[in-house]
């Protein structure tokens, strides 16, 4: 497998560090060198958080250059537009169709984006586009929590990575009281 660079994207509280976590391990059980790296920012208060993981033979930074992601994966609509410079030509980008509106937004600062606008943002790079409404199936499934492993699900779909590796490294990761529900939950990911 060539080198492989993921970028995760959204807003704090969404999950976006342990799904980049789970990455990180995918591409080590995988038997690939991976590096992770993320940034907070006002996190704890429903800021943006980024986190890159990098897969490969030998991964020396564990930042991907600007124009070198091959996986957008945004938890948050508008911030799957906000990265966009970040993304190779013809990358794939996985978001999820959540909106959680900001703060500039949500004190009359500034508009959130229309659809078109973030359409065109992310078709300025790739075609590759696809959109999960994950909260929704997380809330189907009986826990909003679930919307990173729906995401997960979804990315794995276009990973050459068997999807029993990707279920065993989530095994070790949850609890295993949560096991049987994140299962289903990657599943229709997968699936969807």
């Amino acid at each position: 497998m060539n080198d492989t660079n993921f970028l995760f994207v959204g807003v704090g509280g969404q999950g976006i560090l342990t799904a980049s976590d789970i990455v990180a391990e995918v591409g080590l059980a995988a038997g690939l060198d991976a590096k992770k790296s993320e940034i907070h920012g006002f996190s704890q208060r429903g800021g943006v958080v980024e986190s890159h993981v990098r897969w490969g033979q030998r991964v020396g930074a564990p930042v991907a250059e600007l124009g070198t992601v091959d996986f957008l994966v945004s938890f948050e609509l508008l911030e799957s537009a906000r990265f966009v410079e970040h993304l190779r030509p013809n990358a794939v980008v996985i978001t999820n169709t959540q909106r959680i509106i900001p703060m500039s937004v949500s004190s009359g600062g500034y508009a959130y984006p229309a659809d078109g606008d973030i359409e065109k943002a992310l078709r300025s790079r790739t075609d590759q586009i696809y959109r999960i409404d994950a909260l929704a199936v997380a809330q189907e499934l009986g826990n909003p929590r679930l919307v990173n492993t729906v995401v997960l699900g979804a990315l794995s779909w276009h990973v050459p990575v068997d999807a029993a590796v990707w279920l065993d490294v989530i095994s070790r990761r949850v609890p295993p009281r949560h096991l049987n529900a994140n299962r289903q939950a990657f599943d229709t990911g997968r699936s969807s």
